[in-house]
């Protein structure tokens, strides 16, 4: 990956939606090698997809919680775990750590009743489950807004 490449994923970091006349422009490219570039990065896997930035507040889900929860650490205990959780749509990033805890989530529901009912309903009813960890966030600081392309 050269200068131009890293050039390229920083720009579309920054804004997904622009047209390759665009990109190529910004970058010092022609339009064709810009795409060429593109679609290479987008083969080898570097670049893995496009999505939407969406406000929680405006969907339902302004309500936010990161969750430790530790697992009984049997592969086969831990497998299941991780399988159950692709399937709570509220669920919305899953970590897998070293050390204690286990595993670190972050959720997004409407509400404190919600998450309530998430919690006692689907959390701790997960096998394996020995403990279940809440911190309601306050106030987000810093947006992810993708990586440092050096």
């Amino acid at each position: 990956m050269d200068r131009i490449d890293r050039s390229i994923l920083r720009e579309l970091q920054h804004d997904g939606r622009l047209t390759n006349q665009e990109l190529a422009q910004r970058i010092g490219l022609s339009a064709s090698a810009c795409m060429r570039r593109v679609r290479q990065l987008e083969q080898d896997g570097v670049i893995q997809g496009y999505r939407a930035v969406i406000d929680p507040d405006a969907v339902g889900r302004g309500f936010e919680v990161l969750v430790s929860i530790e697992v009984r650490r049997d592969r086969r205990t831990v497998e299941a775990f991780e399988e159950s959780l692709r399937d709570i749509p509220d669920v919305i990033e899953a970590y897998r750590l070293f050390g204690s805890p286990g595993c670190l989530l972050r959720i997004a529901v409407a509400d404190l009743a919600a998450y309530e009912q998430l919690w006692i309903e689907r959390l701790t009813a997960l096998d394996g489950v020995t403990e279940v960890n809440s911190q309601i966030i306050m106030k987000r600081v810093k947006d992810p807004r993708g990586l440092p392309i050096d």
